[in-house]
């Protein structure tokens, strides 16, 4: 049992830093130091992949493709055509209003039927910025970033500002790690700080991989429990151990 947001860190080989973490459930910014998790410096975003792809869906129900082809898509298939076909916009305003922008990508469903995408494809991720897409009042996950950075400590935001790491398979959309940067860049421009944002092409199981490489450590072995122990003194027991 351990923070995510630390073991996406650990993928990335810190122990401190600020992870902006988007999976399919939920999305998490987390400020790590020295291995701690500050609590106060973590937020949570209620848009991630499971409701991207739901808005994708309610996105191409409005297009010019066949509405009972779009009904008849499962689940699975959307996320399919999500993953291989959608993008995140640097510009989203600019590209929703000029027509030239628009590149339009063709998708062949299960049952032979094409699906051509047009504006969808960098509309389906844009409330990782814009919440309000989704009728959420939370900020974007880019001031989520910021408010969580403004909660950590003074000795210790510039070395967070310094490991600013990405992970989730839905952090895997083109453009993402470009757009989450320009837009920590502008809000941070004042203070005349310069973001880089780390985006393993392999971020998508970066906690997971985090996981197995904390396990790994000499300094983890303490922690182990055996079964025999959980068994002697129950659920409860995790909690004092971890």
């Amino acid at each position: 049992i351990a923070n995510t947001g630390f073991l996406s860190l650990c993928a990335y080989g810190r122990v401190t830093g600020l992870a902006l973490e988007v999976g399919a459930g939920v999305s998490h910014v987390t400020s790590v130091c020295l291995g701690q998790t500050w609590r106060e410096a973590t937020y949570r975003l209620g848009v991630a992949g499971g409701f991207l792809s739901s808005y994708l869906h309610s996105l191409l129900m409005e297009s010019p493709n066949d509405p009972s082809v779009l009904k008849a898509l499962k689940k699975k298939t959307v996320i399919q055509l999500k993953k291989q076909c959608c993008y995140v916009s640097m510009d989203y305003e600019g590209d929703l209003h000029d027509q030239g922008y628009h590149h339009p990508a063709r998708f062949q469903a299960p049952d032979g039927h094409w699906i051509t995408l047009d504006k969808e494809r960098f509309c389906c991720p844009e409330p990782l910025f814009q919440p309000k897409l989704l009728h959420q009042s939370s900020p974007g996950l880019h001031h989520l970033a910021l408010q969580s950075l403004q909660k950590v400590p003074d000795h210790a935001r510039r070395d967070t500002v310094g490991n600013i790491v990405l992970s989730g398979g839905s952090s895997m959309f083109p453009g993402f790690p470009e757009r989450i940067c320009l837009e920590l860049n502008a809000l941070f421009h004042s203070t005349g700080c310069q973001i880089q944002v780390l985006a393993s092409p392999e971020r998508g199981t970066a906690a997971w991989a985090g996981g197995s490489m904390a396990a790994s450590l000499t300094s983890f072995q303490h922690a182990w429990m055996s079964k025999g122990k959980y068994q002697e003194h129950g659920a409860g027991y995790v909690l004092k151990i971890f």
